[in-house]
């Protein structure tokens, strides 16, 4: 059996500081069996990953999570990396020469695509691409967005596409009290946007959408939702199959939706349901000038079924939204169908010693806090191991061997400590705009805020 010890702690290198990477710092923390050390790293110099830029800005309260994430990375035994890429700044070799056990948490970074002709005009893009833009991502700050459209077709019937429709018509007003980036909010201040389209392929009983989210299209200060009532008929067999209570109450508010006469609001919302796109128009000049829409019937299966009956909807935006997938990381497995890394429970396929958690590991499904069970349970087999002896040696164990290796490679680490400057100054700025934080969006502007020595 390995024995490790405080002068020889095992040490534990997590790729990705999202949800799945710091929960899994917080199992091996609160574990009193073997003493660990570890190294959490980001590309980006914040931690959080998608609770920082997933999130929905004016759903704050899901964000209060990242109290007992500072918490963890505060401990003494756990060191942030910011700013430092996997493969490039610190590679497969270089990492495994130094850490016992690797652990990936990368989240899915990538979309799917429609395949369906026209997706690569000038105003289709995924809804990841809008999410990133309006949470403020230094990936996609930059970006120019088509708010100039008057309308907006959102693909697909979860949870982001109802984040993202929300935030299209929302007042300014009601964004200042969100997180949103700067940026966006005058974009959107200026947004021309008056009809926003979110597309099932199946019934309402298919949609992936919590009942909360969907309720608050009823509460928007400047939309109205619009729902055909034919779209959320049920047979009465279909009645009696729904044993989700979610489901029940998505149905219900659906229909109370679909009776309601408008009040004439400025803007917008149309559910839509058993409607498939099936191509993206060009207007002349390789921009989105409308979506053809197929529309659906359920098969005995429960699968949507084309009819031939087809409509434009009038729109110079599409955002698909129909699931995200994992993308490689260099040197480690992948499994290219299923956008995750192969894993046996947690375990990588065929590598002693490393591990995955979250939706690189299983792919993306569940929310913030499905991600803690999922990464304590892969924490709890990489400690099995330990203990058995399974885990190869680190030749260079040593905390000093990482940090020599990066200053080598002129690496700007951003510490957990740079962080909370970053942090406190945001919030500060925020404080000044009334508002609840002022996001710092682009890296170079991050790494100002990098305690220097």
């Amino acid at each position: 059996m390995t024995s490790y010890s405080s002068e020889r702690p095992l040490r534990v290198a997590v790729i990705g500081s999202g949800p799945s990477g710091i929960f899994t710092a917080e199992a091996l923390l609160k574990q009193q069996d073997i003493p660990v050390q570890v190294d959490v790293f980001d590309r980006l110099p914040t931690p959080y990953g998608l609770v920082r830029y997933g999130v929905a800005p004016d759903h704050l309260t899901i964000k209060s999570v990242t109290k007992g994430f500072e918490k963890t990375l505060a401990d003494p035994r756990v060191r942030f990396f910011g700013n430092v890429e996997f493969g490039k700044d610190l590679t497969y070799d270089e990492a495994r020469e130094r850490y016992d056990a690797i652990m990936y948490t990368v989240g899915a970074s990538s979309d799917r695509r429609l395949g369906i002709p026209g997706e690569d005009l000038k105003g289709s893009m995924s809804a990841t691409e809008f999410v990133a833009w309006y949470n403020g991502h230094p990936d996609a700050a930059a970006r120019e967005m088509a708010l100039h459209a008057t309308g907006v077709v959102v693909v697909g019937v979860g949870n982001v596409a109802i984040d993202v429709s929300r935030i299209l018509v929302k007042t300014v007003h009601e964004l200042r009290e969100s997180d949103i980036a700067e940026h966006a909010l005058a974009a959107l201040e200026r947004s021309a946007v008056k009809d926003v389209w979110i597309l099932g392929r199946r019934g309402p009983a298919q949609a992936k959408f919590t009942t909360k989210e969907l309720r608050e299209f009823g509460e928007l200060s400047a939309a109205d939702p619009i729902v055909k009532p034919a779209e959320v008929q049920l047979t009465e067999a279909d009645e009696a199959a729904i044993t989700d209570n979610v489901v029940k109450k998505n149905v219900e508010v659906l229909r109370d939706f679909a009776v309601r006469t408008p009040e004439g609001k400025d803007r917008r919302v149309h559910l839509r349901f058993l409607v498939s796109p099936v191509e993206i128009l060009d207007d002349g000049e390789g921009n989105v000038g409308g979506l053809k829409v197929e529309r659906n019937r359920l098969d005995e299966q429960g699968n949507a079924v084309g009819t031939g009956e087809y409509e434009v909807l009038p729109v110079q935006l599409v955002l698909r939204s129909v699931g995200y997938k994992g993308v490689a990381l260099p040197g480690v497995p992948f499994d290219a169908g299923r956008g995750v890394i192969p894993n046996e429970e947690g375990r990588v396929t065929g590598r002693p010693g490393e591990y995955t958690a979250g939706w690189i590991k299983r792919g993306p499904s569940g929310v913030v806090g499905t991600n803690r069970k999922d990464a304590t349970d892969t924490v709890a087999l990489l400690l099995a191991d330990a203990k058995a002896g399974a885990l190869p040696r680190a030749a260079k164990a040593a905390a000093s061997e990482v940090d020599t290796l990066l200053v080598g490679k002129n690496v700007e680490v951003f510490t957990f400590s740079d962080w909370q400057t970053l942090d406190a100054h945001e919030l500060a700025q925020g404080q000044e705009k009334g508002r609840p934080r002022h996001k710092v969006v682009h890296k170079a502007d991050m790494l100002k805020h990098r305690k220097q020595g």
